[in-house]
């Protein structure tokens, strides 16, 4: 990984299933003592990739995420991002600062810019850089980006040290196997797959798919969201986020990493999902 990064410390190579930060809708008192029992569980686990934002829950995710971390900071990989209406210079690290007050930490592993808006990328990746001189993030990436807004970040001075891309990814909708992530591996940029498990959308019983997914799940006595993740995650340059509410949840996720499935069933799987047309522009939730 570029700047010096272990890949299993920004997706661990043994666990490429991470973990997500809760906070893009309310919890109640119940809700949140689940999700920090699950970022807790998942930390046991060796699931140490927290992916959080300042746009979650306006920052009640942060907060949430810093309550789950205290006194474990040293075993996370803390991940947020900041709003690209926040994003000039000075907004980028304004919004930093108020992000690690909230986390309670003095520095992120990686930041990254939530999806592209109306200040220049020139912009946003000066301030990036700035804080990695003040140490207060170590590496920077994007979200959300497509083929030509990542050879719009190549074309900014510093843009070599993008690390990552983090991207709408499940079995459903697989736009980024078409140019996202080739133009991702060819130049050593790690992908990081969010809603895996399809926002909502994950392929029911019944279905063509899901049929398979069960079979395939039977076969090595998994679960079929377990199955899901190793497909999705069979490429060692992607990992996948998932969100997960309860301690069960993660432990599920964290069994995925265990998962080895044969070419002939990542074929099946294949089959039972095309890839489809490339689309116009890049789905983003």
């Amino acid at each position: 990984m570029k700047n010096g990064m272990e890949q299993r410390r920004f997706g661990p190579a043994s666990r490429e299933v991470a973990l997500i930060g809760q906070g893009t809708w309310y919890l109640d008192s119940a809700d949140r003592r689940s999700a920090i029992a699950a970022l807790r569980r998942g930390l046991d686990l060796g699931l140490t990739h927290i992916d959080t934002a300042e746009m979650y829950g306006s920052g009640a995710a942060e907060e949430l995420v810093g309550e789950a971390i205290f006194g474990r900071r040293a075993d996370v990989f803390l991940v947020s991002k900041v709003l690209p209406q926040n994003a000039s210079r000075a907004g980028t690290i304004a919004a930093c600062d108020r992000s690690l007050a909230r986390l309670g930490t003095d520095r992120l592993d990686c930041y990254l810019l939530h999806w592209r808006g109306g200040y220049p990328l020139e912009e946003t990746i000066a301030a990036f850089e700035q804080l990695k001189r003040t140490g207060k993030i170590l590496s920077w990436g994007v979200s959300n980006f497509d083929v030509p807004d990542l050879e719009k970040v190549l074309r900014v001075g510093d843009a070599g040290n993008l690390v990552c891309n983090q991207v709408l990814y499940h079995l459903e909708e697989r736009a980024i196997e078409h140019a996202v992530i080739p133009w991702c591996e060819k130049h050593g940029v790690a992908v990081v797959a969010y809603s895996p498990f399809g926002h909502g959308r994950f392929p029911g019983p019944r279905s063509t798919g899901g049929r398979v997914l069960q079979q395939i799940a039977a076969d090595h006595q998994a679960t079929v969201r377990q199955v899901a993740l190793r497909f999705l995650t069979r490429r060692t340059s992607l990992f996948a986020v998932p969100k997960a509410s309860s301690p069960g949840h993660v432990t599920e996720n964290a069994g995925a990493a265990n998962l080895k499935l044969t070419e002939a069933e990542i074929a099946r799987i294949d089959g039972a999902f095309p890839l489809g047309s490339r689309p116009a522009h890049l789905p983003m939730l």
